[in-house]
């Protein structure tokens, strides 16, 4: 069939396949170094207890037939291995229905990952990277030029990644629609970045602009995906700016990225070269590519209609393989920065002389004299965690009482989670969680005092605790 390739698109296959590696690759070593302390069997929720509580039929994976820490970890090298792999570009040397085989493993094995990853992987981004890389199976390799069911699925994908933020963010908070929420955002999002402190800092008709323009690039533009070139390729690169502006201002792990990667195979790259040599796709692969895109698009239904509903919610996956799910970041914007900060004494006794000493993490804001540093696409899942527990401790219910417990045994695995243990030696006699207000702090401030934060004391989180 004629109509089922587009030779053209080769290039925008390959810079996406490759960008997916990328991803992959930073999804799985995220998930080799951090799964001990979160999912492990000593871990704060073990993924048996997540096993036990699902089924096949509501999430199928491989460790349904065995788990063990070694098990994990197996999975998880294997899944950066491969990874490596398709970056390497192993799928385009090896026959067509191998290479469709070799960007299916990854797919399998993070899939298997966030089956038990229970409220550490509740991230819309997990199921966006499942759902590409579903996608990415029937996107060939060197020897066919990409089909174009598959490069349409993935516009769709796109429009529904960015429409659904558009519209969460437009029917939730008021100041998205007043042009204000940037007022507070950079200040409050779930973990800054270096230069999250000047970007809250641009004057307020910079922020009204920086709404604005989110708007259009999430409301509008999708709809340009569907047009002839080169408005299709204009409407991508719009989308490719915002998400690096995003990018800048603050650490979003590889959802960013991934929207990336989801935005180069709708350019048209084919004004930049020519196709190389491609056969004709097989028919066996056009009845499978067929096959799949029916499935897809029945599987949308629930998706869109979510968009359109009223009620719509956001990073909502309606089947057990994550194949076609809802997306949406940001309905609501908090004006408000609480961070829980978490500290340790050798007193078995608290006194009012007792000295408390603060745990460090990685990424989320502690002390008020340090730069946040740059993180994503990589991914602290912990810090994130952290973010939630300050805007309620329902979020932390499950697993901070682990986390104290662990922090009370100077539990190895959970210490190289954090940045800095203030008890090296021996295990702190007690912790206690406090939430303090976090604000960013001015350029006068930041001269006199080289803070980036300033910080006050709110309530209590968890009084003293031993072990």
């Amino acid at each position: 069939m004629e109509w089922f390739t587009a030779d053209g698109y080769w290039l925008g296959r390959l810079v996406f396949q490759k960008a997916l590696a990328v991803v992959y690759l930073t999804a799985f070593l995220t998930a080799a170094l951090q799964f001990r302390a979160l999912i492990g069997e000593r871990g704060m929720l073990p993924a048996a207890g997540e096993l036990r509580r699902t089924s096949w039929r509501t999430a199928p994976g491989l460790f349904r037939l065995h788990y063990s820490d070694r098990f994990f970890a197996v999975v998880a090298w294997t899944g950066c291995a491969v990874s490596v792999a398709l970056l390497a570009g192993a799928d385009n040397q090896v026959p067509l229905g191998a290479a469709m085989a070799l960007w299916a493993v990854p797919w399998l094995l993070y899939l298997s990952i966030v089956q038990v990853g229970g409220v550490w992987y509740g991230f819309g981004w997990e199921s966006l990277l499942l759902e590409t890389g579903f996608l990415a199976v029937f996107l060939g390799n060197a020897g066919t030029a990409p089909p174009v069911l598959v490069l349409w699925l993935l516009r769709w994908l796109l429009f529904r990644v960015e429409f659904g933020a558009g519209l969460i963010k437009w029917r939730g908070d008021a100041c998205w629609r007043k042009l204000t929420c940037l007022d507070f955002h950079h200040e409050t999002q779930p973990m800054p970045g270096p230069l999250s402190w000047f970007f809250h800092r641009l004057p307020r008709p910079v922020h009204r602009v920086e709404v604005a323009a989110n708007h259009v690039t999430q409301l509008l533009v999708p709809v340009l995906l569907f047009t002839p070139q080169p408005v299709a390729s204009a409407a991508a690169g719009l989308m490719i700016v915002t998400q690096l502006w995003l990018v800048l201002s603050g650490n979003f792990a590889w959802l960013n990225w991934l929207t990336i990667t989801l935005a180069l195979p709708a350019v048209d790259w084919s004004p930049l070269t020519e196709p190389p040599a491609q056969r004709g796709a097989p028919v066996w692969y056009e009845v499978v590519v067929i096959a799949v895109t029916a499935l897809i698009l029945v599987l949308s239904y629930r998706p869109a209609r979510n968009l359109v509903s009223r009620r719509q919610v956001m990073n909502r996956s309606f089947d057990p393989l994550h194949l076609v799910n809802t997306y949406g970041a940001f309905g609501s914007i908090s004006r408000v920065r609480l961070e829980v900060v978490v500290e340790g004494t050798d007193d078995a006794v608290v006194h009012p002389g007792t000295v408390w000493k603060e745990y460090g993490f990685k990424g989320k804001p502690g002390d008020p004299r340090r730069l946040p540093r740059q993180f994503a696409p990589y991914h602290l899942r912990l810090d994130w965690m952290m973010w939630f527990a300050a805007l309620s401790p329902a979020y932390a219910r499950s697993w901070f009482g682990p986390f104290v417990e662990r922090l009370l045994e100077n539990d190895r695995d959970t210490l190289r989670l954090l940045r800095h243990n203030p008890f090296p030696d021996a295990p702190p006699a007690q912790v206690r969680a406090r939430v303090f207000r976090y604000r960013f702090t001015t350029w006068r401030e930041l001269r006199a005092t080289g803070c980036w934060w300033r910080r006050t004391f709110v309530r209590d989180f968890l009084r003293p605790t031993r072990a």
